[in-house]
Parts: C-alpha cells; sequence; structure tokens
C-alpha cells in the first residue's frame, strides 16, 4: 500500500476530512489532496507529524511492502502535568457557553454606555427636547453608569464559576481518554456557526463608520446628524463585538482543552513571560479613558481611545516577542 492510501485510511478511521487533517497539519487542504491523489509527496516533518497524529510508526507511512498499521506504543502519563477527566472537560465547556454568553453582554453595554449621553446632549443642543444642559447630562450619566454596573456584575459572576479552570488556560494539561475526541468533534460542529458570527461581527464593525462619513459629505452643519452617526457607530460595534466574542471565547475553550492556537504550550510559557504586561497596560488604558472622558465630558470621541490603544497593544506584545525570542 503507498503512502497515499495510507494516509485517506488513516484519515478517514479518525473520522477527519481534509481540510481538518490540514489544520492539524499545518498545511492547505490543497496539499492533503495532493498527498493522497500522489501528485506530491510530504516532506519528512510532516511525516513525522502525521506519525504522531495518527498514532503510527514511520516506518509503516514510508514503507509500500507494509500493508498493516503499525502503532506507535502508548505514552507513558507524566504525572507532572494536571489531569482532565472526560467530566471536567464537560462541566468546562457548560461553563464556556454562559460565560460567553455573559462576557459578550458585559462587553456590549459597555460599549452603548455612553451612546445615551451623546445622544441627549445631541438633542438638547439642537432643541429636540426641552431639557436643561445639566439635566440631559444627568439622565445621560445614570443611564452610563446603570450600564457599566450591569456590565460589571456580569464580569464579576463569570470571573467567579471560570476560577476553578484557570488552570487550562495558563498551565500545561494531560486529557483523559475521550477529552479530545469530545473537544474536536464539538469544535467542528460549531466551525460554521464560528465563523459565520465572526465574518458579521468583523463587517459591523467596518462598516460602523458609513453613517458618519456620510453626515460628514451630505449634513457638513448638521450636528443632529453627525451625533447619531456616532450613536450608530457605537450600537453597530457593540453588536460587531457582541458576535466576536460570543463565538470567539467557546472556539477558546475547546482550544484550551486541545492545547492548540494561542493555548498550546508553547504559548502558555510565553503568556507566563507577558501576561503582567497585559494587565499593566489596559488598566493604565481604563484609567487614562475614565480621566479623559470624565474631565472633557466628550464621550462621543474618547471611545477612540480603545480602537487606538488595541493597535498599540498589538504592536507591543510583537516587539516584546521579537525581543524574547532573540535572546
Amino acid at each position: 500500500m503507498i503512502l497515499a492510501d495510507k494516509i485517506i485510511e488513516l484519515r478517514k478511521k479518525n473520522g477527519w476530512s481534509q481540510e481538518e487533517l490540514a489544520d492539524i497539519l499545518n498545511v492547505s487542504r490543497q496539499s492533503v489532496s495532493k498527498w493522497e491523489s500522489a501528485q506530491s509527496v510530504p516532506d519528512m516533518n510532516r511525516i513525522l507529524k502525521m506519525s504522531e497524529v495518527f498514532g503510527v510508526t514511520t516506518d509503516y507511512l514510508l514503507k509500500d511492502e507494509l500493508g498493516t498499521p503499525e502503532y506507535l506504543p502508548a505514552p507513558e502519563s507524566d504525572s507532572s502535568l494536571r489531569s482532565v477527566s472526560l467530566e471536567e472537560a464537560q462541566e468546562f465547556l457548560s461553563v464556556k457557553e454562559k460565560n460567553a454568553r455573559q462576557v459578550s453582554l458585559g462587553t456590549l453595554l459597555c460599549i452603548l454606555s455612553p451612546a445615551t449621553l451623546i445622544l441627549m446632549g445631541v438633542l438638547q443642543e439642537t432643541g429636540k427636547i426641552k431639557l436643561s444642559e445639566s439635566g440631559a447630562t444627568g439622565i445621560g450619566l445614570t443611564v452610563l453608569f446603570l450600564l457599566v454596573g450591569a456590565a460589571v456584575a456580569l464580569f464579576v459572576l463569570t470571573g467567579i464559576r471560570s476560577q476553578k479552570f484557570e488552570y487550562l488556560e495558563k498551565e500545561p494539561i494531560e486529557t483523559a481518554y475521550g477529552v479530545s475526541g469530545l473537544a474536536r468533534e464539538q469544535m467542528n460542529r460549531f466551525q460554521p456557526r464560528f465563523t459565520a458570527w465572526l465574518t458579521a461581527g468583523i463587517v459591523l464593525c467596518v462598516v460602523s463608520v458609513v453613517p458618519l462619513m456620510l453626515s460628514l459629505f451630505l449634513f457638513e452643519d448638521s450636528d443632529l446628524a453627525r451625533g447619531i452617526s456616532v450613536v450608530f457607530i457605537l450600537i453597530s460595534v457593540a453588536v460587531g463585538v457582541y458576535m466576536i466574542l460570543r463565538v470567539g471565547i467557546v472556539q477558546g475553550g475547546y482550544r484550551m482543552l486541545l492545547e492548540e492556537g494561542d493555548y498550546s504550550r508553547a504559548q502558555k510559557q510565553e503568556q507566563q513571560r507577558t501576561g503582567w504586561i497585559s494587565g499593566v497596560y489596559w488598566m493604565a488604558i481604563t484609567a487614562v479613558f475614565l480621566t479623559y472622558s470624565f474631565l472633557s465630558g466628550r464621550w462621543d470621541r474618547s471611545w477612540i481611545i480603545w480602537a487606538v490603544s488595541g493597535v498599540v497593544y498589538a504592536l507591543i506584545i510583537g516587539i516584546v516577542k521579537g525581543i524574547q525570542q532573540r535572546k
């Protein structure tokens, strides 16, 4: 049996599609297709990876005369690693689903919190409502604090609920029989929803500025149009971020159990070295945002701080990782 047939047989035995196997091996689906049709041969690094993934020897993969799979011996359990049972994994995934709903809702409330303040201010300035400036500001701030308070309550609840499983994000783990299969199967079923919601969320964030751009060109002197456009930006971004977080947190749960992507053992070690940067950075940004917003009263502009901060944060982490890799 040639290598192409062995790859097909082992892939189907594990219940994987070509795309799923490609993701595991970190190659394109076209590469797997060419291997299986004998149009090309994987390099030795991919052979070694396939040997590990399929649990067979490299001799079996490379020698055409070997028709019966030669399986690798079961790896010895590493007692230094924390074990995750099937029951714990199921409980963890259930908690992740609840947290995804509450964290994404809390974030949505935080983003929407200044919307009423902005809208009341614009309506009062343009004479659309008969309220004093202090009255309009008071209503806007009341709604702002109520929404932020509700969001904080949601964040606290999710934090308490997640404490039991913090080790999954930070420590190398060893999963019991059936855990990886459960996580992989559920992640594969979840993938279409993840892709659709993630795409829609990104699109909403991108197109959120369209009404503001139109108002600048079509209603140059209209404060009301610009104010409503800013509120629309907040609503669109809030919904977009909600959708991204809603599926991203659940997807992250599967990745944690599988120790893939951002939760691989190498990334966990990296996080231990750079995690403090994130905490300090975002605490400082929050302080800057609140200080500027309250002192200036320009909640219609201060939200930009978060957008700029996200870009700067990515640059900082990239520089730190580059320095560590050189070392």
